[in-house]
């Protein structure tokens, strides 16, 4: 599951890690094209079938990038989390303005359960990505 290399004499070792980053980044581009969608749409009536599956599909997306990353038997998780904690302050106060947007523009409906939804996805995404990526080069 590891192989050393040499760098400037001294030995590291290079740890494999399962697609984690590539599935988020999966997930938070289909979620970002189902949001857009949507959006490019409004005020007008939409197709709810293409941004919902897109959503759904991100969603699931994110719980296996989740559930990979909880089966990686050691890893540094106190550097994940100290990144994922602040990404998801940072990005949910931006979630936050957004709904509030969606709300105030008098979005309703399905419409707003799905962008909901999409921003909810979107938080945790980047949370689990940021965190992810930073940790995967800590010691344990």
């Amino acid at each position: 599951m590891s192989t050393a290399t040499m760098t400037h004499g001294t030995p590291t070792v290079e740890r494999k890690f399962p697609p984690i980053a590539q599935i988020c980044v999966v997930a938070l581009i289909s979620m970002v094209i189902g949001g857009v969608y949507v959006a490019a749409h409004l005020p007008a009536h939409v197709s709810m079938a293409l941004p919902t599956a897109l959503i759904v599909f991100s969603g699931v997306m994110l719980v296996v990038s989740m559930v990979m990353l909880s089966r990686i038997p050691v890893f540094a998780w106190q550097s994940f989390f100290k990144v994922a904690k602040w990404t998801f302050l940072a990005e949910g106060i931006i979630a936050g303005m957004l709904e509030y947007i969606f709300v105030f523009d008098g979005t309703r409906g399905a419409v707003l359960v799905l962008m909901t939804s999409a921003l909810i996805i979107f938080v945790l995404d980047l949370s689990v990505l940021f965190g992810f990526s930073v940790a995967q080069f800590q010691d344990e």
